[in-house]
């Protein structure tokens, strides 16, 4: 039971932060050398200019279609793993073994755990895979030998950091869970086994004391 509930909140606590980094605006940072006052931040929604004095000033994305295909698919399955995660939360916790739902049927809580885990574990993947795309996009643009050095280059924000962060926490408390529903399920079906063990071997005693008492009838 601690082991599942470590896992539990290792699973909530990476799909919150998975929230958290598909709607900052922190997926990517520029300073500009020509007016080191000004850093520009680059999210799936917004873009941002934080000024000296602490003003911050926001602007939405004009069209979802003008943004790169990265950031474009990136919006799509950010959203897609944080359902996934919530999904996987509920199923998950319902199949713990603390809660008293559906106690009188522990087949159906191991389905529920091993399918909350698997879902976790799929939005632990659909966090990463987006996170790294636009992380090796960054490096490729910065690195892009065909741009001169005078032009500002984007680089990587908080929120990539967290979001590699997010997606290993589901995909981590996604296994935990899964395998603990897998080893329940061992450990219950070999229960019945251990039971009826000592009946076996008294009946298989019975079969060869049965000769004897025929002879002590003849």
């Amino acid at each position: 039971a601690k082991a599942q509930l470590g896992a539990m909140l290792l699973a909530l606590l990476g799909w919150v932060s998975s929230c958290v980094t598909t709607f900052v605006p922190l997926w990517k940072n520029l300073n500009l050398e020509l007016n080191e006052l000004e850093v520009w931040n680059m999210g799936l929604w917004q873009v941002c200019i934080t000024q000296e004095e602490g003003v911050v000033e926001c602007q939405a994305h004009s069209s979802f279609l003008a943004l790169p295909p990265e950031l474009r698919i990136s919006r799509l399955l950010m959203c897609l793993s944080n359902g996934l995660g919530l999904l996987g939360c509920l199923l998950a916790a319902l199949g713990l073994e603390g809660w008293r739902t559906c106690e009188d049927k522990p087949g159906r809580k191991r389905r529920l755990l091993l399918a909350g885990g698997l879902t976790l574990g799929m939005a632990g993947i659909t966090t990463l895979v987006p996170i790294s795309w636009v992380a090796y996009n960054t490096v490729l643009d910065f690195w892009d030998e065909t741009v001169p050095d005078i032009v500002p280059r984007w680089e990587f924000g908080e929120a990539t950091f967290l979001g590699w962060f997010a997606g290993a926490f589901l995909a981590a408390g996604g296994l935990l869970l899964a395998c603990s529903a897998c080893s329940t399920r061992a450990a219950t079906s070999l229960a019945p086994a251990c039971r009826q063990a000592p009946a076996a071997r008294g009946l298989a005693g019975g079969h060869h004391l049965h000769p004897k008492n025929a002879d002590l009838v003849i």
